[in-house]
Formats: structure tokens, C-alpha cells, sequence
């Protein structure tokens, strides 16, 4: 005989119980831990990437590099609510983009964000804006030290407009690769976006002063391990809040991130120390930013023993591709790419993406899509080979439609923008750098091209002189 309890009699305490403020629907729990995720992923572009930028390039270009990853996160949010987060996630009958709208109404941000999902949809449009903000921050990476500031002003709205969000749509929205491609919280839609159109960009900007090029060291190598620790710790709000609620796979995913970009950023260091002889402070956070990011598309899908593969091939082969093929390639060496953004996170996208598509586990995958039909990693496709197969021929068309968008896309709008205002500074500016751009300098210190003025003699008019000289 069992026991039947009538849960009625009891009474929440207060605070927890529904009312006007907190309907029936919305989860405190999930609610607090998304605009805490959102508030991590959002510390990434700022401060995180604006420090970052601003002390990995060499002095002169310090203001511009963090002001270009300022500028970028603020209009970024305006574009995001006014019309791009309808476009990228909006239920619009199209296979490619949403319709332009607005998300300002009270009534849609208050509103539910789904049925599967505790949350008001103003959650949903902040987290997606920090995603989206980042992607094209991350992007700036390769075009530092060079571009046109007005042209980048101009370039921000229309790569986020015509780029990411028929990115979005069609592989987290419901475009036509909907429900076919893993892709966890952006190894595809972020990272092998930004990875291409930075690549892409690099190409039409032009490079680098032929001084600059040839000697780029870092301000501030201390600054830059800050910014890099925002950008690492952050990551745990950018795959911890993909689930959009604090479950079993938001805690799985945050510790393969961590699983994964420790063992990326040793494999990284290892690899450093055996063939330069020594031990680089800036291999180290490449490695650290490549095992992030291949992580990315398969955080909550994989087992750890997976993540730490992840991070032992994302430490070793971007490593190759940017330290050796980069070198020897006459195609990588025509484009200046300032930060090495393609090999970063284009490369170690596509690979996450890829070993997501080996790794995944079907009953992970139960877990973050209950109601969508993807295939188990090739891995964990026994009795159901086939479906494995097909899941990886997906990744492969989704990288391949991703690499192919933003090549394309990223091409026309700055031929665009060139019949406007060039892409490239001028030669003069190129030599100064900041002060030139913006009338600003990271430090105001002298000896840096400025001339000390000459000190100032306290003169004694000659009737002082005489008096004190005069004997007593």
C-alpha cells in the first residue's frame, strides 16, 4: 500500500512562492545561473579581450586594439535588440536568416522563452548578444594594428546583420542544418566564423607596417595572462550557460572546459619547450584559447576521458598548423593575420566540431536535446554505425557551409566598405599608431618619441646678487 501525499498543505516559504513578479513558469534557480553565465561570457570581451588585445600588440597600438573591443561589444548589444536576435533565432519560415525585428517589447522579453525552459526570454537575448558580441570581437583579433577605424565602425553592424546571424539561424535556429549539427555552445557558429571572416578581412585590409611585422612584442605579457584569465574563467559561463539551466549537463560541461583547456595549454607549453628550448608565456595562452575552443561544440556532450583527448590534439595540432605550416605556406604568409585568430579558433573549431562528432554520447545527447533525433558520436554508434556516419558527414557540411559564408560574405561587405572609406590606414598613421588614430597613448611616459622639456633656472635678478655678495 503506498503512501499518497498531498503536497497542497504545504505552503512555500516566502520568496519562493509564485506571483506577479515571479510566475508559476519561472525557475530562481535557472534564472540567478543564467545572468550569472551571461555576466561571465560578457567579462570575456570586456574587460577580458579588451585587456588582452590592448597588451598583446606592441605599444604604439595598444589604445586602438582595446578601443576596437570596446566599440565593438557596445554596438554589438544595439544591433543584437534592435533587429539581429530575431534574425538569428526568430521563428520566420526561411532556411537561411530570421526576420529583421525588434526585442524591445516588454511582452516578449517577460515572456516565457520556451516550454522546455524556465526562463524569461530576456535571458535568452542577453546571452545570445554576449555570443554574438564575442564572435565578432574575436574576429578584430587579426585585423589589429592596421585597420581603418571608420571602416571598422562601419563593418561591426553589417558582419553581425549578414554573417553571424544566418550562422545562428541555420544551425541553433530553424534553418535548414537545424537539429542536424552538434554544435554545443559555437565551435562552429562562433569560432570557425570568426576564425574565417578575421582570415577573410586580414586579407582585404592588407597587412601590417613592414616594421610592425617584422618586430610585434607584446606591451604588457603580465596584462595579457589578466586578460587571458578573464577569457579562460569565463568560459565557464559561455558552455555552463548553454543548457539555459542549472542541470547535470551545465556541470558536465563545465568541467570537461576546464578538463580540456589545461591539457591543451600543457600539450601547447610541452611542445614549446622541446623544439624553441623554452618556455613561452604567450605559446602557453594560445594553447590555452585553442583547448577552449575545441571544446566548445562538445562540452556537455563527451565524457572527461574525451576532453582531456580534445585537449591533447587542440594543444598539438593548431600548434603545427600555426608554428610550421603557417611558416612555410606562401598562402598563410600573404595574409597578415596579426593574432593568429584563423589558427586559434578557425582550426581548433573545426576540430572540435569534428571530435564532437566522434566523441558525443547518445545518452548525453538525450540529456541536452530530449526531443531532437541527433546521431551518436561515431565512437558510441554501436548497433547504429550508420547513424554515426551520417552525424559526421553532417559536421563536415556544416564547416563547409560555415567556411564557405563567411569567406563569401566577409569579401562583399568590405569591397563594400572600401567605396566608402579605405579599409587600411594611411602610411603616416601606420608609423605613429595611437596618437595618430585617437590622440591618445596607452602611457604617458617620456622618452617614447617625445622630447623632455628642458629644466626651468630660478634667475636672481642682478640687485639680489649684489646684496648677497655685498661683505657685512
Amino acid at each position: 500500500m503506498s503512501l499518497q501525499v498531498d503536497y497542497r498543505i504545504y505552503s512555500l516559504p516566502k520568496g519562493l512562492a509564485p506571483d506577479q513578479g515571479s510566475p508559476a513558469w519561472l525557475s530562481k534557480g535557472d534564472n540567478a545561473w543564467q545572468l550569472t553565465a551571461t555576466t561571465f561570457v560578457g567579462l570575456q570581451s570586456v574587460p577580458g579581450l579588451v585587456i588582452l588585445y590592448g597588451s598583446m600588440v606592441k605599444k604604439k597600438w595598444a589604445v586602438n586594439s582595446a578601443f576596437m573591443a570596446l566599440y565593438a561589444f557596445a554596438v554589438a548589444l544595439l544591433c543584437w535588440v534592435l533587429w539581429a536576435h530575431r534574425m538569428s533565432f526568430g521563428n520566420y519560415n526561411s532556411p537561411l536568416v530570421g526576420k529583421p525585428m525588434n526585442s524591445l517589447q516588454d511582452g516578449f522579453l517577460l515572456g516565457q522563452m520556451d516550454a522546455s525552459h524556465h526562463l524569461p526570454m530576456a535571458d535568452y537575448v542577453f546571452y545570445e548578444f554576449a555570443f554574438a558580441a564575442i564572435t565578432v570581437i574575436l574576429l578584430a583579433g587579426s585585423l589589429l594594428g592596421r585597420m581603418n577605424f571608420y571602416a571598422w565602425m562601419m563593418f561591426v553592424p553589417l558582419w553581425l546583420t549578414l554573417s553571424y546571424s544566418v550562422g545562428a539561424f541555420t544551425i541553433w535556429g530553424s534553418g535548414f542544418f537545424q537539429r542536424k549539427i552538434i554544435d554545443y555552445a559555437g565551435g562552429y557558429v562562433i569560432h570557425l566564423s570568426s576564425g574565417v571572416a578575421g582570415f577573410t578581412a586580414a586579407y582585404w585590409v592588407g597587412p601590417r607596417h613592414s616594421h610592425d611585422r617584422q618586430h610585434f612584442p607584446p606591451n604588457n605579457i603580465i596584462q595579457t595572462l589578466g586578460g587571458a584569465g578573464f577569457l579562460w574563467l569565463g568560459w565557464t559561463g559561455f558552455n555552463g550557460g548553454s543548457p539555459f539551466g542549472a542541470g547535470l549537463i551545465t556541470s558536465l560541461a563545465i568541467i570537461n572546459t576546464h578538463i580540456c583547456t589545461a591539457t591543451s595549454l600543457l600539450v601547447w607549453l610541452a611542445i614549446d619547450m622541446i623544439v624553441y628550448k623554452k618556455s613561452s608565456v604567450i605559446g602557453a595562452v594560445q594553447g590555452m584559447i585553442t583547448g577552449l575552443v575545441c571544446i566548445t561544440p562538445g562540452a556537455g556532450l563527451v565524457d572527461p576521458w574525451a576532453a582531456v583527448l580534445m585537449g591533447m590534439m587542440s594543444g598539438s595540432i593548431p600548434w603545427y598548423t600555426m608554428m610550421v605550416l603557417h611558416r612555410k605556406s606562401a598562402f598563410f604568409q600573404s595574409v597578415d593575420d596579426t593574432l593568429g585568430v584563423f589558427h586559434t579558433h578557425a582550426v581548433a573549431g573545426l576540430l572540435g566540431g569534428l571530435l564532437s562528432g566522434l566523441f558525443a554520447r547518445p545518452s548525453l545527447l538525450n540529456l541536452m536535446y530530449p526531443s531532437e533525433n541527433y546521431g551518436p558520436g561515431l565512437l558510441h554508434s554501436e548497433g547504429q554505425f550508420h547513424r554515426g556516419l551520417r552525424q559526421m558527414g553532417y559536421q563536415i557540411l556544416g564547416a563547409m557551409f560555415i567556411t564557405a559564408w563567411n569567406a563569401a560574405v566577409t569579401s562583399f561587405i568590405c569591397l563594400f566598405i572600401s567605396r566608402i572609406v579605405n579599409l587600411r590606414m594611411d602610411e603616416e598613421d601606420l608609423e605613429v599608431g595611437d596618437d595618430a588614430v585617437h590622440g591618445e597613448e596607452a602611457y604617458a611616459l617620456w622618452g617614447d618619441g617625445e622630447t623632455m622639456p628642458k629644466p626651468r633656472r630660478l634667475r636672481i635678478p642682478p640687485i639680489c646678487r649684489r646684496l648677497v655678495s655685498t661683505p657685512s
